[in-house]
């Protein structure tokens, strides 16, 4: 017995999308012994500078539990440091090192030089409404305070 849908897989379509992407991505990330949660928290530390364990969970989509060990990994491999915020000792805050943030302009340039690509294969106004259509749905999904 079979099942018809009216809409296409949402969700699968978001994460085929997903995956293309990074599979340009992938590859430059191996290359200095990356894994895809690492550099979301080195992106993170890149566009914000130094913060709370809390908002790298959040920007970076990762979850507590995880994110101890994807930092504890980072540490290690010199990437990262943590300390505690001086002005609340309860919370973590955590930095891009010189290398980490060394390795976060490298990729990022050849990132960067991908999107350029993606914008000129799609034209300006279309990846502009990508970009928009993705913040709406987002927003439209958000549990209601």
């Amino acid at each position: 017995m079979s099942t018809t849908f009216t809409h296409r897989n949402l969700p699968r379509l978001l994460l085929q999308a997903r995956e293309a992407v990074m599979a340009h991505t992938r590859p430059s990330l191996r290359e200095h012994a990356l894994s895809d949660q690492q550099w979301r928290v080195l992106r993170v530390l890149g566009e914000h500078g130094a913060v709370d364990t809390g908002r790298v969970a959040r920007e970076a989509f990762i979850l507590g539990p995880s994110l101890t060990g994807v930092l504890a990994r980072m540490e290690r491999d010199n990437l990262i440091t943590r300390s505690r915020d001086p002005a609340d000792q309860r919370r973590t805050v955590v930095e891009a090192t010189p290398h980490g943030m060394k390795l976060v302009k490298r990729l990022g340039s050849s990132i960067e030089a991908h999107y350029d690509w993606m914008e000129q294969s799609l034209g300006k106004a279309k990846l502009a409404q990508l970009y928009g259509l993705l913040d709406e749905l987002i927003a439209l999904e958000q549990p209601s305070p």
